[in-house]
Parts: structure tokens; C-alpha cells; sequence
């Protein structure tokens, strides 16, 4: 049905590449934080990808800490949109076409929507120019609270920047706006995914049945858009405080969890949620 992938949630040694290969977990998500993608070695991923078999997916650009980098701010936008321009440049050289992005930092006061929405336009536009000429594809996350892209409504304008943005679609981001509406609105413009779950009360990346989500409806209405790509987690191996499990999660966990989820099988839980919630 979709195609199993996980973002990278440690650092990217070989161990982590070795523990992919061994789980079967074949797609890659490289995701860090700016601290490390200002030293990444975009060589040793290659080399690495190619030695354990393990396909470099795509690349979640750094949107973090927001008084740095934050394409909707007019202060920040050109240092922002020239440092992910790098990595995009890097990312395709060594065979990476798909550029995760968030719209915006927060929080965003209503007054200030318009003004922060056109600015991430514009720079949107120059970022998949850069894309379009390194042969790669932009999409833009849906995220939560008083972000940019907290609903479709938001996302389909972001998209209105330029015809070559595509959307990845984050299951645990919608805090305003029903997950099967979402989906429908956005239609075949769906491009990716960051699967997780959640209580509906904010973003939580608990692993799927830990959370409210519906995965059948979900799964249903993807398919019915025409979705048929990656499912790809964006979950820790670490615990959050958010909840409580056993242990840490590992590789051989989110090949399970999708067999159960996509197959609509028992999900097996061995977590509880934090009463202080």
C-alpha cells in the first residue's frame, strides 16, 4: 500500500544506517537540527546510504531556533532562505530531490498573518527556483497552534506561491481542523508524510494507537486522493515526558506499527499516557 520510511531520530551514524538496513526500513529522512546541519558531511551520508542500501528520501530543512531561521519573518528571511538555498544545493548533489519545510516560526498574532504569510510566500517562490535548477521538489508541512500552514486554507495559499510545491502531510499537527478534511481539501497535492499520533490537545509524536487518531479513516481517505507514497514516521526512539513506555523504541518497532496500521490489525501498546497532561 505505502512504502515504510522513518526520519532520522539520532544522529546520523552508521550504526543508525546498520539498524535500518537489519529492521528493513529502507527510506531515509534526514532531520536535524541546525546545529547539526552546519557541520553535516553530506559525502559520508552518501557513502553511507549506498553501503547499507538505505534510500536518502528526503531532507527536512532546519526551522529552528525561530529567532534565527524563519522564511515568514521579513527580518529573517533572506539570512533563512540563503542558508536552506545551501542545503538544498548540498542535498541534491548527493541525490536528494525532496525538501521538507516549515512556513513559519510562532507564535504569530492574528494581525500579523497576512503580512508573515506573504513574506513566506515570496521567499517560498525563490527557495524552489533554487530547487527546480538542483532537479529537487519543496513541501510544505502542515503545523500546528499559531503557525503558518495550520490548515488547509493556509496550506493552499502557502502552495499559491509557486506550482511546484507539494505538501506533507504531518498526522499529528491539526489542532483546528478534522484530518479527513484536511486531506481532502489539499487532494493530490499530498506529497509525503510525517506519521505520528496524538491526544488533539497539541503535537505529541506518540507512535500510532498511543494517540486519538482514526488510521483507518486516515489511510482511507489518502487512498482516495490518490496517495500511494511514503509513509514515513517522524517519532523519537526516546520517550518524551508526554507518556510513558517500557523502553525506547528501535527500528524493529515502526516496521510492527505499520504492519498493524496499514494491515488494520491489533495495535500493539506498551505505553500510557502522562496523567498530568
Amino acid at each position: 500500500m505505502f512504502t515504510l520510511g522513518l526520519s532520522t531520530p539520532r544522529f546520523s551514524d552508521e550504526a543508525l544506517f546498520k539498524e535500518y538496513s537489519e529492521a528493513g526500513i529502507l527510506n531515509m529522512e534526514v532531520s536535524f537540527g541546525n546545529e547539526y546541519c552546519e557541520k553535516l558531511d553530506f559525502d559520508e551520508l552518501k557513502r553511507l546510504s549506498e553501503k547499507y542500501g538505505v534510500n536518502l528520501y528526503s531532507f527536512h530543512l532546519p526551522f529552528y531556533p525561530f529567532n534565527k531561521i524563519d522564511i515568514s519573518n521579513k527580518e529573517l528571511a533572506d539570512y533563512s532562505v540563503k542558508y536552506l538555498s545551501s542545503l538544498i544545493k548540498k542535498g541534491s548533489d548527493i541525490g536528494i530531490h525532496l525538501y521538507i519545510i516549515h512556513a513559519s516560526g510562532e507564535p504569530i498574532d492574528e494581525n500579523q498573518r497576512k503580512e508573515r504569510m506573504e513574506c513566506a510566500k515570496s521567499s517560498l517562490k525563490e527557495l524552489c527556483q533554487v530547487a527546480k535548477e538542483n532537479g529537487s521538489i519543496i513541501a510544505v508541512e502542515n503545523l500546528p497552534r499559531t503557525c503558518l500552514g495550520r490548515n488547509s486554507s493556509d496550506i493552499k495559499e502557502l502552495l499559491s506561491a509557486d506550482s511546484s510545491l507539494v505538501v506533507c502531510y504531518d498526522t499529528n499537527h491539526l489542532l483546528g481542523q478534522d484530518a479527513i478534511e484536511f486531506i481532502k481539501d489539499v487532494g493530490d497535492k499530498i506529497a509525503t508524510t510525517h506519521i505520528s499520533d496524538y491526544d488533539f490537545k497539541d503535537e505529541r509524536h506518540w507512535l500510532p494507537g498511543e494517540g486519538k487518531n482514526d488510521w483507518q479513516a486516515i489511510i482511507k481517505a489518502l487512498l482516495d486522493v490518490g496517495y500511494n507514497g511514503i509513509w514515513l514516521y517522524e517519532i523519537d526512539f526516546q520517550c518524551p515526558w508526554t507518556i510513558h513506555r517500557d523502553r525506547d523504541l528501535n527500528c524493529h518497532d515502526f516496521v510492527r506499527n505499520a504492519d498493524e496500521v496499514l494491515n488494520d490489525k491489533k495495535i500493539t501498546i506498551f505505553s500510557t499516557p502522562n496523567e498530568n497532561l
